[in-house]
């Protein structure tokens, strides 16, 4: 018999609109296995059961007196549980950037007071309207700035394929929580590779929508634009199940961009498409790195799953100015500066935030702006070069998933460690997060569409070994088409 934890999104969705299943006995079940498995992966900060369980009965109240409805109003075979939410029901957990009313938002801080929010932010809002029950809030590095999720509030995310290993960041602690079946799927939030690193560290398709697709709100400071929520998920459908809660509806009179939505879409093939391959990346200049076997094994397998289904692969040599690694980092810290922190807290921030926000707050005005205005540049420059492709083809990680501890220097156990421990300085860390992601940051800074797909596996088959996936980078607008690639090749 299959258990609740191994539906996918979309079946368990169904069967919750069926009433096959009760929001009740799924929030029960997932709240089990959090209890279970959680001790251990460090995905969950925080977690909600009572408040869930109370939702969940209000969800399953919900279903009755509608059932109750539409069985005097229809015909029973006709009714699909149309009128009921999308997500009727579904539990998921919001990664602790993400206000929840009435639950604490810790921004993965020692150095901030932990009171609860008196209200949803505006992703929370989204998707309890959509019908979610929210089982908790997860692992984060400190303000979502690293590409590992390690704090000094709670014990680091780890990898459920290696638990050794991180699960990457900063939607690290949401990425184990999908892999490990602790939630049918997530949402995250994008800023440098938010989505798109933990997904690939932990066996997931991840998709960092184009900018202005899914409303802004959960990112304060960020004058780039650089932040954006999208799903993490098991799958390219299930990913399409929670994009089309993330998507706004039409206003009144206008037309969506999708009817039918991209659960539907996803489901269609891709058109034949001419797709460019590239290493290159901004951070060469300043970091030079070595992509691993790894890395390129994957990237070699999705070149393959990519020409089998009729695609058409070409190297693609991109140029990129090598000022862009000062003018991210200016626009990507300068949230930091500004975070309300009373100055007797400031020595609980770990090395890597209390560095960066003292030079934020050292550079000026005008230094932001002009680097806001080069990444303005840089991102006209290089879209001209992609429109050569209709897609861009990269390695998602340059490196396996790294060890906990491995960026910041820290002896690992199964707790967690104040920052005086973190041997490693803000600058090396920083400079191992640009080595071991250093295709993803650019595609924030273009605001285009991307999604890491799960290709390949260091044991050679499906869960053995580590993850490695591909990246593959659209135009604006092409989220369908990224999720239609995904699933035609078999994810």
């Amino acid at each position: 018999m299959t258990e609740i934890h191994e539906l996918s999104a979309v079946a368990l969705r169904d069967a919750l609109r069926t009433g096959e299943l009760s929001a009740r006995q799924a929030t029960a079940h997932f709240l089990d296995r959090i209890a279970t498995e959680n001790p251990h992966l460090g995905a969950f900060i925080t977690v909600t059961g009572e408040q869930a369980l109370k939702d969940a009965d209000a969800a399953d109240a919900h279903h009755a007196h509608h059932s109750r409805h539409a069985r005097a109003t229809i015909p029973a075979a006709h009714d699909d549980g149309a009128a009921l939410p999308l997500l009727h029901g579904m539990p998921i957990a919001f990664k602790d950037l993400t206000d929840v009313a009435g639950v604490v938002t810790t921004h993965g801080s020692a150095a901030l007071e932990h009171m609860p929010a008196p209200a949803d932010g505006a992703l929370a809002a989204s998707l309890r309207s959509a019908g979610v029950v929210s089982l908790g809030k997860t692992q984060v590095p400190e303000f979502g700035l690293t590409a590992y999720s390690e704090n000094r509030i709670a014990p680091p995310s780890r990898n459920p394929y290696a638990l050794s290993r991180s699960s990457g960041g900063s939607s690290g602690g949401s990425a184990a929580a999908v892999a490990a079946g602790l939630l049918p799927f997530a949402p995250g939030s994008d800023g440098g590779g938010s989505i798109r690193i933990p997904a690939a560290a932990c066996g997931l398709v991840g998709l960092k929508p184009g900018r202005g697709l899914v409303p802004a709100g959960e990112s304060t400071g960020d004058s780039a634009g650089l932040v954006v929520a999208g799903p993490l998920a098991r799958s390219a459908a299930d990913a399409a199940l929670l994009l089309d809660a993330l998507v706004p509806p039409p206003s009144p009179g206008a037309l969506p961009a999708h009817p039918g939505g991209y659960l539907r879409l996803a489901a269609q093939d891709p058109p034949r498409l001419r797709i460019g391959v590239s290493l290159d990346s901004p951070w060469q200049s300043v970091f030079p790195f070595t992509p691993e076997r790894a890395a390129l094994d994957a990237l070699d397998a999705g070149i393959r799953l990519l020409e089998a289904a009729g695609h058409e692969t070409s190297a693609a040599a991109v140029r990129y100015d090598n000022r862009y690694a000062g003018a991210f980092t200016t626009a990507w810290t300068a949230g930091v500066g500004n975070a309300r922190i009373a100055p007797q807290r400031e020595a609980l921030l770990t090395p890597l935030t209390r560095t960066f926000r003292r030079r934020a707050q050292q550079r000026s005005a005008a230094k932001l702006n002009e680097s806001l205005e080069f990444l303005r540049q840089f991102q006209r420059d290089t879209l001209a070069q992609y429109a050569a492709w209709d897609l861009i083809l990269s390695p998602a990680l340059a490196q396996t998933p790294r060890p906990v501890g491995w960026f910041t220097g820290a002896a690992h156990g199964d707790g967690y460690w104040p920052a005086a421990e973190w041997a490693a300085d803000a600058d090396s860390d920083y400079r191992k997060q640009c080595e071991f992601a250093p295709w993803s940051s650019l595609v924030n800074v273009c605001g285009l569409p991307a999604i890491s797909i799960p290709v390949h596996w260091t044991g050679g088959t499906p869960g053995a070994g580590l993850p490695m996936g591909i990246q593959l980078v659209g135009p604006m607008g092409s989220e369908a088409i990224l999720l239609q690639v995904a699933a035609q090749l078999g994810f």
